[in-house]
């Protein structure tokens, strides 16, 4: 798939993705000056990311907890 492709699936820019491309963050291969990924490695990207954004927010909303917030919430 093209990079515009890949930003679009991700909700990204495409120039957020090509830099992680560069980073070695998703694989890709180059087809002349244009750079190639597979589907697969976008999907496991995204479902990854996704992961750790789901951590992230529950590490929040523990942490919120712990110093008393969501007292209405009781």
């Amino acid at each position: 798939m093209t990079t515009q492709q890949a930003a679009d699936l991700l909700n990204v820019s495409r120039q957020y993705l090509v830099r992680l491309l560069e980073e070695g963050r998703i694989p890709f291969t180059r087809t002349g000056k244009h750079r190639r990924l597979r589907i697969e490695d976008v999907l496991a990207f995204k479902e990854h990311r996704d992961r750790e954004r789901c951590a992230g927010l529950d590490e929040l909303a523990r942490m919120s907890e712990e110093v008393g917030g969501y007292d209405e919430l009781k």
